[in-house]
């Protein structure tokens, strides 16, 4: 019998391997060139006599009601050029990147055939770790400043930040921009609605993202991941006994669903998890909808969480 069962899920994953193979033969066929314009190298390269031919060819850039004192202290302030310095020597050149990102958007543009392609730019901001990436329509803008890698001496930030601040993370932190205009926001402030909203645009992941491990989609260490997959029972079991799935409370955003040291259960395991475990259930949950449903990526991005809920029959794993 073990070995008749052996047999037929050696059959499975052949078919899902043929499958998944022919899904990237047809992606690698998509023709997608991007341009790279590094108004980053533009910026701080440029003298202060020339910021006015910068500004006409880069006015994006550049909003209204600045001085442009403002500027040029930025271009020349000793601390920005240190900045820029470390930044050309981690990306001299950015060929690898771009293929990188040319083959991302292959992908989307397999799912999303209406995808723009944008022009990118590579700049150095404000190291808003909110503006990592940002995808808009016909621009894609790459704040190279947040990529230098966690141990970095130009950042202050805590170390579940810091560890997202990786080259690896630029292409999830575009899809995570791109997936914006895809995955419509939850409409019922619930737990469970954040939850399939994150896992949505995680799934998404699963699908442009094929060379990526979970962690790396989720933004978390080996070891974090770990622990949500060997504690889903008892983090599923917390959310049904304290009947928070259809809580509309406020606080259980920044104890389950926004970016953490740890999750909040109040428990002496919270040391121990990682933050934003209510996404990492979302995508579950999200996983096991289109497992068990035929039914379209597009279409699925735009069901309600609750109805999507119903009908995934998603079981957590049981606790070894």
């Amino acid at each position: 019998m073990k070995k008749y069962f052996a047999i037929i899920m050696f059959f499975f994953l052949l078919v899902s391997c043929d499958q998944k193979s022919k899904v990237e033969k047809a992606v690698e066929e998509i023709p997608v060139v991007l341009k790279v314009d590094r108004f980053d190298q533009a910026f701080f390269e440029a003298k202060p006599s020339e910021l006015v031919n910068l500004k006409a060819e880069y006015p994006f850039f550049f909003p209204e009601g600045f001085d442009d004192k403002l500027w040029i202290e930025k271009m020349e302030n000793k601390d920005w050029r240190d900045l820029y310095a470390e930044v050309q020597k981690k990306y001299p050149d950015f060929g690898k990147q771009t293929t990188e990102i040319e083959d991302l958007f292959k992908h989307l543009k397999y799912y999303f055939p209406e995808t723009v392609l944008p022009k990118v730019y590579t700049v150095i901001g404000e190291m808003d770790y909110n503006k990592k990436a940002i995808y808009a329509n016909d621009k894609l803008v790459i704040a190279l400043e947040l990529y230098l890698g966690k141990e970095a001496k130009f950042y202050t930030f805590p170390k579940y930040l810091r560890q997202n601040f990786e080259e690896r993370q630029m292409m999830p932190d575009i899809v995570t921009s791109y997936a914006m205009l895809k995955n419509p926001p939850p409409t019922d402030k619930t737990l469970l609605g954040e939850m399939i909203y994150y896992g949505k645009e995680l799934f998404l992941k699963d699908l442009v993202l094929p060379n990526y491990t979970d962690a790396e989609k989720i933004g978390y260490l080996p070891e974090k991941l770990t622990w949500c997959q060997e504690n889903e029972s008892y983090i599923w079991r917390y959310f049904i006994e304290e009947d928070l799935l259809f809580s509309s409370d406020s606080r259980l955003s920044n104890r389950f669903i926004n970016p953490a040291p740890f999750s909040k259960f109040f428990l002496e395991v919270d040391n121990e998890s990682p933050g934003s475990v209510g996404r990492w259930v979302g995508w579950q949950i999200v996983r096991s909808f289109m497992e068990n449903n035929e039914v379209s990526l597009q279409d699925m991005l735009k069901m309600d969480a609750k109805e999507l809920f119903e009908k995934s029959k998603y079981k957590p794993k049981k606790d070894e």
